[in-house]
């Protein structure tokens, strides 16, 4: 097992990817925290995990609220002694409308779409890795996979998700270089398009064009994500840090 005895926390863990990371990594020993806002959600994954054998503890928070992201980190360190891993997986996106005009789009966001997302996307992950760190620090040793995406390198519609995973790129370049010197690689996964709630209401005209511009012509499932996290978090991965990993299928090749 290639996280035998390691203690992860995993954020958005109720669902898709989160969901699909979570239950892989307790099948590989590790013991996961499954962090999610939805604890009913959080709680059904930990049962899941549980009946095949795995340990798994689910805890309710909001990644946009140091209070509850202080409590996460709490209450992992009461139920398993350390923390190894994270994965900040947790995100949101709001997209604004676009209305075609002669020369262009006209993109209409409003604060709200624009304060959420980043709240989310980008705060929610400096939050977590800020409070992980420093029981990973202490212990001399640890592993932070941040979540970017496709949409970094621009969309329509979506200004607020682009920036905010953007961010997070520089987040983890920036956390790679401070953290080094004890031992914890920072590195982020930048999916493509992948099945879940997100991507369900996509017309399914829209899906396919979309596939057909994917070089393997196909989307993402949760658990094609959950493989690359497997490897950033274990051991085999202890001398890659700071690196931007594309998991989209060669979309990003073309653009």
């Amino acid at each position: 097992m290639r996280l035998r005895n390691k203690v992860a926390i995993v954020t958005g863990g109720g669902s898709g990817i989160g969901r699909a990371t979570s239950l892989r990594f307790a099948a590989e020993g590790a013991r996961v925290v499954v962090a999610d806002i939805n604890f009913t959600a959080a709680s059904a994954v930990a049962d899941e995990a549980r009946a095949a054998g795995g340990q798994a503890t689910p805890v309710e928070v909001n990644v946009t609220k140091r209070a509850d992201v202080d409590a996460l980190i709490e209450q992992a360190l009461a139920a398993y002694g350390r923390i190894d891993i994270l994965i900040n997986n947790a995100g949101i996106n709001r997209d604004a409308l676009c209305v075609r005009i002669k020369d262009g789009e006209v993109r209409k966001m409003s604060d709200e779409q624009w304060d959420a997302v980043i709240a989310v996307n980008l705060k929610g992950a400096f939050l977590c890795s800020q409070a992980a760190a420093v029981p990973m620090i202490r212990q001399n040793y640890g592993r932070i996979v941040n979540t970017s995406s496709i949409g970094a390198l621009g969309n329509i519609g979506q200004a607020n998700y682009a920036a905010s995973k953007a961010g997070v790129i520089g987040l983890t370049y920036t956390l790679a270089l401070e953290l080094a010197r004890y031992n914890i690689t920072v590195n982020c996964v930048a999916p493509g398009a992948t099945k879940t709630q997100m991507t369900a209401g996509i017309p399914d005209n829209l899906r396919e064009a979309l596939i057909q511009k994917i070089p393997l012509r196909r989307m993402a499932e949760p658990e094609d994500i959950a493989h690359l996290h497997l490897f950033l978090a274990s051991d085999e991965a202890a001398y890659i840090t700071g690196q931007v990993i594309f998991c989209d299928g060669g979309i990003s090749v073309g653009i």
